[in-house]
């Protein structure tokens, strides 16, 4: 969400990558290995410290712009896609095999609970430039994003899977601000996922990326998050709690809590929902005092599998490994002038793009979803399209 530093002898190995002669993919955030394993920074705070040193207290840092030698070797669109298609036990599609409503809801919730992804501190992915997409594949699940906005960044998702079980449509729009102390991402936007045959729409959040820089380096989710079916008339209520440490000590911000109840009587809780959201929350029956195991990390986010190109010729000009590659092979390979000059590139034809339509009078519109902004600024996307289809890149089902 805002981008940060990379060092120059701690790049990812190849060995963590896949590649195609037009597009490099990387490894997903796991809970271990993958690039947190590979990235290890020396004097991350430092240097991290030196890039705000101009930067006023309340600045808006969605479009602050940074060197190669700060980026994960991955776009925005690419990590949103990645909560979505890389999931170990596949919670999303536990969502539409509930026997009844309150089983598809706590199904939901526990997906909702797996898109949360260890951050790394000091590392940022690339910003999307306009019109770039991504399109994956895992199964019968295809999902596909685009860059719909550049001023604001409002990223665009829409996936479906083949038996008409699940679709989710999501708009996002993440606003970073520097606190001085600190780096708070709130990210906006609505995230639908829908059950087709049940008639039902779950509506929900997610929470904030804190970013702590004095007086230690830390990085967590934080905030409220809240899940509504207005269909069955159920609520949810997550708080992922920040730690209250102190050089490190004195908490752990990767706990999460909540409860499970009827919008009609949020008094009267169904379910309890206490853990933590890296290793294992359970979800206990208020009524009848059972306990049960509502979320594993271990077997959602663990030893995650990069994705393959399947189809060379069917990757889209526009895809984001495509976007990138130049820049990210030249990060995986630690030539960072070469990165630097890749990025500019990217970022400067995609000026001159803008430039030239501004100039022509042209209004440039998403290829796959429309978009619009309501009275209060919030952007809210829907995709042109009733199914995506299937992708030339594929994310394994499995470990």
């Amino acid at each position: 969400l805002v981008e940060s530093e990379v060092d120059a002898s701690a790049a990812p190995t190849a060995t963590a990558t896949a590649r195609a002669s037009a597009a490099v993919l990387t490894a997903p955030l796991s809970l271990e290995g993958g690039l947190a394993a590979e990235l290890q920074p020396a004097n991350l705070v430092q240097r991290v410290l030196s890039l705000f040193g101009n930067v006023r207290p309340g600045a808006d840092l969605s479009h602050f712009q940074l060197p190669a030698t700060f980026n994960l070797p991955k776009s925005q669109l690419q990590l949103y896609g990645e909560i979505v298609y890389c999931d170990g036990d596949d919670y999303l599609s536990r969502c539409g095999k509930g026997k009844d409503s309150l089983e598809r809801f706590t199904a939901v919730v526990a997906w909702s609970i797996s898109t949360t992804r260890p951050p790394i501190f000091g590392f940022a992915p690339y910003n999307p430039v306009l019109g770039e997409t991504h399109h994956v594949s895992r199964g019968s699940l295809h999902v596909l994003l685009e860059q719909v906005c550049h001023k604001p960044p409002v990223s665009a998702l829409h996936a479906t899977d083949d038996g008409g079980n699940v679709e989710l449509v999501w708009s996002q729009h993440p606003v970073p601000k520097f606190n001085g102390a600190s780096i708070e991402a709130t990210v906006h936007g609505k995230r639908q996922v829908r059950l087709p045959k049940f008639n039902e729409t779950y509506e929900m959040d997610c929470p904030n990326l804190l970013i702590r820089l004095l007086p230690g380096p830390s990085v967590e989710w934080s905030g409220t998050v809240r899940i509504v079916c207005k269909d069955s008339g159920l609520e949810a209520e997550l708080s992922y709690h920040r730690s209250n440490s102190f050089m490190g000590m004195g908490g752990d911000g990767r706990c999460v809590k909540g409860k499970v109840f009827h919008s009609s009587s949020p008094q009267d809780t169904v379910f309890e929902i206490d853990g933590y959201w890296d290793r294992t929350v359970s979800l206990k029956d208020v009524e009848s005092g059972e306990v049960l195991v509502l979320y594993d990390a271990n077997l959602s986010i663990a030893n995650l599998v990069t994705p393959e190109v399947k189809d060379e010729e069917g990757l889209s000009s526009t895809e984001s490994a495509v976007v990138w590659s130049e820049v990210s092979e030249a990060i995986l390979a630690k030539d960072w002038e070469k990165a630097s000059e890749a990025k500019r590139k990217v970022e400067g034809t995609a000026r001159s793009l803008e430039k030239e339509r501004n100039e022509k009078g042209e209004v440039w519109m998403p290829k796959h979803f429309s978009l619009s902004q309501d009275k209060d600024g919030n952007w809210e996307c829907w995709p042109l399209e009733k199914s995506v289809r299937p992708a030339p890149i594929v994310s394994p089902s499995d470990h």
